[in-house]
């Protein structure tokens, strides 16, 4: 273990070694004593030597011995009087606080007998009581061991804390940052000032607000001392490519371990947060740059993703600072501290007057990405079932800044199938990252979770814009083993509206009605001249703004008419042309609606590029002046530039015409063995064989293969056998009947949709055994229970009709290397050997028409039973 010798670190004084005694003590037990402390480890001098050095001498020195004497006996009487005091009035305490204690085991227990009650009821809080203790321990051990490599200079972290190097250490583009850490100090003082104000007008109410929701209310902060210690910076990377010349991005490697002191009121209740902790990468950006001092504009501060957040809750309160209850609070907490600074979430702060409220705090999303949660495979179990392990209950988290999505939860099934689509708007591509960590749902006691963890996975956001299209599986980290498919897609920004009916029709083929296909930013400035909601008394005024079922919410105003709010959202529109935005203003006290205003977004889209910049806005149910100051944009979904892909880039043309299907392998080129097995399987027809009519091809197809050695006759002849089967064949060339099948895949979905139609002449062997015929799916290779699909049974047809569709969620990568196994079965036996099997066969998904708009719709003849694979 690293030792850090007590007084100096590294001590290179020869005078001090040899005057001090050298202690070495673990940096977990290492204690640096407060700054008042150590202002006072000087020599003290007693106080009658004090007097000594500065009265003049006495007359006698017996004298002023007897003196000293005196003074130090009854100065000394006094303070064992008063220890004596203190000592008699913490041991009645001491007693008071321990009878009661046992009279609560004991009564609880009295109490449990009573009752009747399981004895779970006296094990479970047993079992909380050491949890909670257990977590104390260790939290309470984090968090002094932070506190200490805060005060600790960086050389002593390094060699004491070699598993947690600053950031610098592993990244070679981020810069050491002691000399930020210096000015952090010098000017923490003021700054402690700013976060308190900072804490108290944005956070408190927002948190009060939260916890009103559970009935929880009357929240408030009465002291927020944040303590001497400052924040550390461990380490600075500056941005100088791909970034705008017009601003400056730096991020900052972020540590922050306060000796706090917060008190905080919670429905009568006094409660309090000590030793606050928060650790992660904040971003700074400088913008706009402008000319004159201090050349710089204004800032935006705000956290990448949600930061490790840590603290310790005392007082009254304290019975919440355990598994279960803690958490409410905990996640409030976390929550409003990325409502106010974690993306899309900014700080902004201006440093000049010619910089606009607008150009500072209006959102300025990049783009769109839509993320397409498939499924998960070979998690881990971690049920236990009476057998032993179980399986588990499966759900997704997935986390773009502060903005969260949840999957459903899948049941007792460690390969979940989730097909959960989300969509995140971007505000920044540099080093920003799309987290997924997938979770058990196991909720033991009501109201109390206690969710394990399967894994976690992240994703850049600078590969997807890359590629365009990002379709793979990730590897679970934190985990023994477990994948993880996802589909994630890159949408730019245009203010053009003629790109509005494109990605309307992308996302009608989705099937997906939470799709959007723009993007809308709003900023609200301020409001004049509201009435009043009180007699007498001015509004305490907030706004709500609402597209559709999202809801956006400014910062309450205390006793103003004509509030200023200067706050920024983003909503995204399913349909710019029937969407409208909805404003209305209420009085915090009251509840009463004080103004409204609707704005359908259809006309923002003839505006000059679909923007309105700090315009007036006349109130309805308001006052006569009363007005309303804001901005919108609109900016429509563009698909980006999606990477070539070699394997997926070769597909098939298909020539289409009224009866005959001739495909591009006649035409272009001798048809190979495996497409020519392909079509002799499948058949052409759309409609039933028996209302088929010879029809001779389209002229364009005579015309394509004019140029042929052999006539078109004899090629249809070879190649297209069962495309235009004869009546008299027509249970196929098994004898054995065909089925017409619909199969398309929607590349956007990642979604196989296969529609059984009908099957035709089933032969029948018995006529006094008409066959009850169903069918089943299988995907190939695998023929996993998971792939199976049925159709119901149909009594005693030879020709059933069943019109059923079903669906798989596989990628277009899989696709191409999947088969589809089709058994048409009967209930009833179908042979002299009793198989319940009519017919059975294989169908390739590698066909380039199923990946069409239009899909494939074709008959196929049935073949014999057949071993599978």
């Amino acid at each position: 273990m690293i030792k850090i010798v007590g007084g100096s670190s590294f001590a290179s004084n020869k005078e001090n070694d040899n005057n001090a005694t050298a202690s070495s003590v673990p940096l977990a037990d290492f204690v640096v004593p407060p700054p008042d402390e150590q202002q006072q480890e000087q020599p003290i001098v007693p106080l009658a030597a004090s007097k000594k050095m500065t009265e003049p001498p006495a007359a006698t020195p017996t004298a002023t011995a007897t003196a000293t004497t005196t003074a130090t006996t009854n100065a000394n009487g006094s303070a064992v009087a008063a220890k004596s005091r203190t000592d008699d009035d913490s041991s009645i305490f001491s007693l008071i606080y321990s009878v009661g204690k046992k009279v609560a085991i004991v009564g609880s227990i009295y109490l449990v007998g009573y009752m009747g009650w399981s004895v779970a009821w006296l094990i479970a809080p047993v079992i909380l009581s050491v949890a909670r203790d257990q977590m104390a321990k260790t939290s309470e051990k984090k968090r002094n061991i932070a506190k200490v490599s805060a005060l600790a200079s960086e050389k002593d972290v390094i060699l004491a804390r070699i598993d947690e190097l600053p950031a610098w250490v592993y990244f070679p583009d981020v810069e050491r940052a002691e000399w930020l850490n210096k000015i952090l100090k010098q000017v923490w003082p003021n700054a402690n000032h700013f976060a308190r104000t900072l804490v108290k007008e944005t956070i408190e109410p927002n948190v009060a607000l939260a916890l009103s929701q559970y009935k929880m209310n009357g929240f408030r902060f009465d002291r927020i001392i944040l303590g001497t210690i400052p924040p550390r910076i461990g380490g600075v990377k500056i941005y100088d490519k791909n970034v705008d010349r017009n601003e400056i991005i730096m991020d900052l490697d972020l540590f922050y371990a306060s000796d706090c002191d917060i008190n905080f009121y919670l429905g009568g209740m006094k409660g309090g947060i000590k030793d606050f902790q928060i650790h992660g990468w904040v971003r700074v950006v400088m913008k706009p740059l402008i000319r004159s001092m201090p050349l710089v504009g204004g800032l935006q501060i705000f956290f990448l993703n949600n930061p490790n957040i840590d603290f310790n809750l005392v007082g009254v309160i304290d019975f919440m600072d355990m598994p279960g209850l803690s958490d409410l609070l905990r996640r409030i907490i976390v929550e409003q501290i990325g409502n106010v600074m974690v993306l899309p979430n900014k700080l902004p702060i201006s440093l000049s007057e010619e910089v606009s409220a607008v150009a500072l705090k209006m959102p300025e999303p990049e783009g769109l990405l839509r993320i397409h949660v498939v499924e998960a495979k070979n998690l881990m179990k971690k049920d236990i079932s009476v057998l032993g392990k179980g399986k588990s209950d499966p759900y997704a988290i997935i986390n773009v800044g502060a903005q969260e999505f949840r999957t459903q939860i899948i049941d007792n099934n460690v390969n979940p199938k989730w097909d959960y689509w989300c969509e995140a708007c971007i505000f920044t591509t540099i080093n920003h990252l799309v987290g997924f960590s997938l979770w058990d749902y196991d909720q033991s006691m009501p109201g109390v979770q206690a969710d394990d963890v399967l894994g976690r996975a992240s994703v850049d956001v600078a590969s997807v814009i890359k590629k365009g299209v990002l379709d793979t599986w990730l590897a679970l980290e934190d985990a023994k083993h477990g994948d993880l498919h996802v589909r994630l897609q890159w949408y730019k920004l245009t203010p053009d509206p003629n790109d509005l009916q494109q990605i309307l029709l992308e996302t009608q083929l989705l099937r997906v009605t939470t799709m959007s296909s723009a993007v809308l930013s709003v900023f609200i400035d301020s409001a004049r001249h509201l009435k009043q909601a009180r007699a007498n008394s001015k509004p305490d005024p907030y706004l709500v703004c609402s597209v559709n079922k999202q809801k956006k919410q400014t910062a309450m105003i205390l006793r103003d008419d004509s509030p200023v709010w200067e706050q920024g959202f983003t909503f995204l529109v399913t349909n710019p042309d029937n969407e409208c935005l909805n404003i209305k203003i209420f009085d915090q006290k009251t509840g009463n609606d004080i103004g409204q205003y609707t704005y359908n977004l259809s006309a923002l889209i003839k505006q000059f590029n679909m923007e309105i910049i700090q315009q007036p806005f006349q109130l309805q149910k308001s006052g006569p002046e009363s007005k309303l100051y804001m901005s919108l944009s609109l900016r429509i979904l563009k698909a980006g530039e999606i990477e070539e892909d070699t394997e997926g880039s070769e597909q098939a043309a298909i020539t289409r015409s009224s009866s005959v299907k001739v495909p591009d392998a006649i035409i272009v080129a001798p048809a190979t063995n495996k497409d020519a097995q392909a079509n002799g399987k499948r058949l052409s027809t759309e409609s039933p064989i028996s209302e088929e009519e010879p029809m001779k091809p389209s002229s364009g197809a005579l015309s394509a293969s004019a140029s042929l050695e052999k006539p078109i006759s004899e090629i249809a002849s070879s190649v297209l056998t069962h495309r235009m089967p004869e009546l008299v064949s027509s249970a196929g060339d098994h004898g054995l009947g065909r089925i017409q099948l619909s199969i398309i895949y929607s590349a956007q979905r990642q979604k196989l949709d296969i529609t059984i139609h009908k099957i035709m002449n089933i032969p029948l062997r018995d006529p006094s055994s008409i066959p009850d015929p169903y069918v089943k799916l299988y995907l190939l290779p695998g023929r996993s229970k998971e792939s199976k699909r049925k159709t119901s049974v149909i009594k005693d047809n030879c020709n059933p009709v069943y019109e059923t569709s079903v669906e798989y969620v596989i990628s277009i990568s899989e696709l191409r290397h999947t088969s589809l196994e089709v058994t048409v079965c009967t209930q009833k036996g179908f042979l002299s050997s009793g198989s319940p099997i009519i017919g059975m066969l294989k169908i390739p998904l590698d066909d380039a028409e199923i990946t069409t708009t239009a899909g494939l719709k074709s008959w196929y003849d049935l073949e014999p039973e057949h071993k599978h694979d």
